[in-house]
C-alpha cells in the first residue's frame, strides 16, 4: 500500500506527458537500462572499495558491523570519498529498486546491502543529514525486497568503531582518550564531529552566545580539515580541545554558583571583554540575577510578535543594566543579545 501512495498523480503526468507527444517514447522505464545503470554504478563502487577487504563482509551482519569502521576510514581517504560514495551507491539504489527482481539484481543483492550500510554509517554521523524524498522512497522498496539484510543488527557508529555509546551533555576525558586512540582515524574524527554538532544543537537551544562562539570554533576547524590545512591527527586533537572547552563552558556556570538560565544571560551580558572587566563577575551575576526575574515577569505568550510587548521589556532592561553601572557604549549591543536569549527561553517560562 505505501509503494502506491501517491501514485496517481505521477501517472497523471506521465500520461499527459506520452499524450503530448503524439505517443510516442517509452511509457515506462526500461528495465534493461536500469539494469545496464546499476551494474555499472556497481562496478564503480567496487573500485572505490579496491585495496580493502570489504568483499569479506559481504551477507554477514555481524561482519559488516565490524568491517565498517575501516571501510569509512578507506573512503574517506579518497578524495572527496565521502561525497562521491554517497553519489554512486544513491544511483545504485535506485536502479537496483527498478529491477529487483531480474537475475543481475539478484546476483549483487548482498553486495548493494554492504554499500548501503556503508553509506548509512558515513551519514549517520551527521545528525543534521536530511534525507529527501526519493531517498525515503529507495529505502520503502529496498525493505519490502529485503534489498538490506542485517541478520537483526542495529548498525551503531559507536558500536562499529568498538566504543561505549556516550552521553553527548559529558564528553568526558575517559570517552575522549578512547576516541583519541581509536585506530580509523578518520572515523575519529567524523565521530567527534558528530558529538559536538550534537551538543551544540542541545545548547542552541538555551544558551545563545555559547552555541554561537563553539559553533564558530567548530566551523573554522572543520574548514582547516577539509581545506587539507590540518591532518586527521591534528583535527581530532582541536575538536578534543574544543570538546574540553565546552565541559569548562557548563562547570563555569556551576562555579559561579548560577542556574542555567542564569548563566545564559550572564553570557549574554559577559558576551563583550570591555564589558567583564569594566564590571567583574560579581556585578555580572547581580544583573544576570535580576535580569531573569524581571524579564521572566513581563514575558507573555505573544511578545515577540508584539513590537510595544518587546519595546516595554526592551526599557526595561536598559533601566537594569543603567542601575548597576553597565558601560553605557556597550548596553546598545548587550540589549540585543539579552533580548534575543530570552525569545529562547521564554516558551519555557511562559
Amino acid at each position: 500500500m505505501v509503494d502506491y501512495l501517491g501514485l496517481a498523480d505521477q501517472l497523471k503526468h506521465a500520461l499527459a506527458n506520452y499524450t503530448e507527444s503524439g505517443g510516442k517514447g517509452d511509457p515506462t522505464y526500461d528495465t534493461k537500462q536500469a539494469i545496464a545503470i546499476m551494474l555499472e554504478r556497481h562496478g564503480i563502487a567496487c573500485d572505490m572499495l579496491h585495496g580493502s577487504d570489504w568483499q569479506k563482509a559481504v551477507g554477514d551482519g555481524k561482519k559488516t558491523l565490524f568491517a565498517l569502521p575501516a571501510l569509512q576510514e578507506h573512503l574517506l581517504e579518497l578524495e572527496d570519498g565521502k561525497t562521491r560514495w554517497n553519489q554512486v551507491i544513491t544511483e545504485l539504489s535506485r536502479a537496483f529498486a527498478l529491477c529487483a527482481a531480474s537475475d543481475e539484481a539478484t546476483e549483487i543483492r548482498d553486495d548493494v546491502a554492504l554499500f548501503q550500510a556503508i553509506q548509512a554509517a558515513l551519514n549517520k554521523q551527521h545528525s543534521g543529514n536530511r534525507k529527501t524524498p526519493e531517498q525515503i522512497d529507495a529505502a520503502i522498496r529496498q525493505l519490502v525486497s529485503k534489498a538490506i539484510t542485517t541478520d537483526g543488527q542495529v548498525i551503531d557508529v559507536f558500536t562499529a568503531a568498538g566504543l561505549p555509546k556516550p552521553d553527548i551533555s559529558i564528553l568526558s576525558d575517559g570517552f575522549l582518550a578512547e576516541v583519541r586512540g581509536l585506530k580509523h582515524k578518520n572515523v575519529a574524527a567524523e565521530l567527534l564531529e558528530k558529538l559536538l554538532k550534537d551538543e551544540l544543537k542541545v545548547r542552541s537551544k538555551r544558551n545563545l552566545v555559547q552555541s554561537q562562539l563553539f559553533s564558530e570554533k567548530l566551523k573554522k576547524t572543520l574548514n582547516a580539515y577539509h581545506n587539507r590545512a590540518i591532518s586527521t591527527m591534528e583535527v581530532i586533537e582541536e575538536l578534543i580541545r574544543l570538546a574540553k572547552e565546552m565541559d569548562a563552558a557548563t562547570k563555569r556556570g556551576e562555579d559561579l554558583g548560577l542556574t542555567d538560565d542564569e548563566i545564559a544571560f550572564y553570557d549574554a551580558l559577559a558576551a563583550n571583554e570591555s564589558a567583564v572587566k569594566a564590571m567583574g563577575d560579581d556585578k555580572l551575576k547581580v544583573i544576570a540575577a535580576e535580569l531573569i526575574t524581571q524579564v521572566r515577569k513581563s514575558v507573555t505568550i505573544d511578545w515577540t510578535l508584539r513590537e510595544g510587548a518587546r519595546a516595554k521589556i526592551r526599557v526595561m532592561v536598559k533601566r537594569i543594566l543603567n542601575k548597576y553601572g553597565y558601560p553605557p557604549d556597550l548596553q546598545e549591543e548587550a540589549v540585543k543579545t539579552v533580548l534575543q536569549q530570552a525569545e529562547l527561553l521564554c516558551a519555557d517560562w511562559v
